[in-house]
């Protein structure tokens, strides 16, 4: 459905309906009643015999061509008092009858007149109406009439302006699918419209943006990756300098008696070791981050919800002790098609993050929700404040308890989950968990 001919449609037809009410009263206002001139005309023979055969005749010789009339005339003439013909005329034509004149009351098919205003025709005739009925008017005729005229005014003007917004709707679903493509990643894809469009001034501004956006996304893609690539080479001068001099410290401890300034120093190289060891892992992560943002296409294949929670606990790290993992899987015929490496590490890096914040319970399930897969992992742990919850999937947002080392990160974790989830046309969510901490929805369509 032309939904832009619609929003047209019904200003046009309210336009044409007042236009109608307008012109109709700028023509009576002007020339009369055109209804009541069209009843004038079809009710002329009758008017012309009142006019020109009974108001000729002589003063005593009225009455009897009037009644002349009556008996060959189909329609019906009476005389009636002008009290009783005023209550029967709008207050509008009161005046024309008292002055003389014919009025029509076309819906009634009927017109008055008084006899005459001197009571020259008999005794009281200055006080009586000739009053006409069953005249040959049609009055419906003429409003059919004005109604077909406005209804031809209408299609003519809409015809119009149905090719114009059909025209002007298919630029624009055009331009809204490149919008659209555009908006889900393909910063390729331009809008083609034609340059004799109205929207073409539009459409280049949308080209030039999306050019734009491009052009910047490369280019800070390509200096992450690039950057990333050539921190690694220091990195790895640094760790083989600090191999070295941590060989040649432990050689002097096995020469002679370790001093305290010794043991310092040692306790200097492990820390720089670890602040080196710290930073290679953020370069691997800005690494994977800028492999998942080139990433156009993923590599789905038909997953089983069971071989998916296999594969995510498979390569965990050890479990600390004191914790327990409970594993819900409510549906076991339940099929994903996903990108299995990019989907387990996902789920992974929740499951990590739960490790370090739970208490002693972690709770990771499966199951199917509507047309949906939820995989929720939450913990017991501290939580997460309600302030935090919209910004901890963002890149580089770690909460303040979470900045030291024990349990660290670099905030690219949550970021990269929500990457890979997006990819796959599903969301992710932070809730407050039942069993107290934080809980993680991952939903992905089935």
């Amino acid at each position: 459905m032309n939904r832009l001919f619609l929003r047209f449609l019904i200003p046009v037809l309210l336009s044409i309906a007042f236009a109608t009410v307008l012109v109709y009263a700028v023509i009576t206002g002007l020339f009369g009643d055109p209804i009541e001139k069209n009843a004038e005309r079809q009710a002329a023979p009758q008017i012309f015999l009142i006019e020109q055969y009974i108001d000729k005749a002589a003063t005593d010789e009225w009455l009897a061509r009037l009644n002349k009339v009556r008996e060959v005339s189909q329609v019906q003439f009476e005389l009636i008092p002008l009290a009783q013909a005023l209550e029967k005329i709008d207050r509008a034509q009161v005046k024309k009858l008292q002055n003389g004149k014919i009025v029509i009351d076309a819906a009634n098919r009927a017109l008055f007149r008084r006899v005459d205003l001197d009571g020259e025709r008999y005794i009281g005739s200055d006080e009586d109406v000739l009053y006409a009925q069953n005249l040959p008017i049609d009055y419906w005729f003429n409003i059919r009439l004005e109604i077909v005229r406005f209804v031809i005014v209408a299609f003519v003007l809409l015809i119009p302006i149905a090719f114009w917004s059909r025209a002007h709707w298919r630029d624009i679903q055009a331009l809204s699918r490149v919008t659209t493509a555009i908006g889900e990643g393909e910063l390729s894809a331009r809008a083609t419209t034609s340059s004799k469009a109205s929207i073409y001034p539009l459409a280049q501004q949308i080209n030039l943006m999306a050019g734009r956006i491009e052009q910047l996304i490369r280019a800070q893609k390509n200096l992450l990756h690039s950057v990333s690539h050539e921190i690694r080479t220091p990195i790895a001068r640094l760790e083989f300098a600090l191999e070295i001099l941590q060989d040649s410290a432990d050689s002097e401890v096995e020469d002679k008696q370790a001093s305290a300034e010794q043991e310092k120093r040692k306790q200097r190289i492990q820390a720089m070791q670890a602040d080196l060891s710290e930073l290679n892992t953020l370069v691997s992560e800005l690494l994977n981050m800028a492999k998942l943002e080139a990433q156009g296409q993923l590599s789905k294949v038909q997953l089983d919800a069971k071989v998916l929670v296999e594969e995510c606990l498979q390569h965990l790290p050890p479990m600390p002790a004191h914790l327990q993992l409970q594993t819900v899987l409510a549906e076991n015929d339940l099929l994903l098609q996903v990108d299995q490496r990019l989907i387990v590490r996902a789920i992974q890096n929740l499951l990590k993050n739960a490790f370090k914040y739970a208490e002693q319970r972690i709770i990771f399930s499966v199951r199917q929700d509507s047309d949906q897969c939820l995989i929720t992992v939450e913990d017991d742990g501290a939580g997460i404040p309600d302030n935090d919850m919209e910004k901890i999937f963002e890149p580089f947002y770690r909460l303040d308890r979470s900045r030291d080392r024990a349990t660290g990160g670099f905030g690219l974790g949550l970021s990269i989950v929500k990457q890979i989830v997006l990819l796959h046309g599903g969301s992710v969510s932070v809730l407050k968990s039942e069993i107290g901490g934080a809980r993680f929805d991952i939903r992905l369509p089935i």
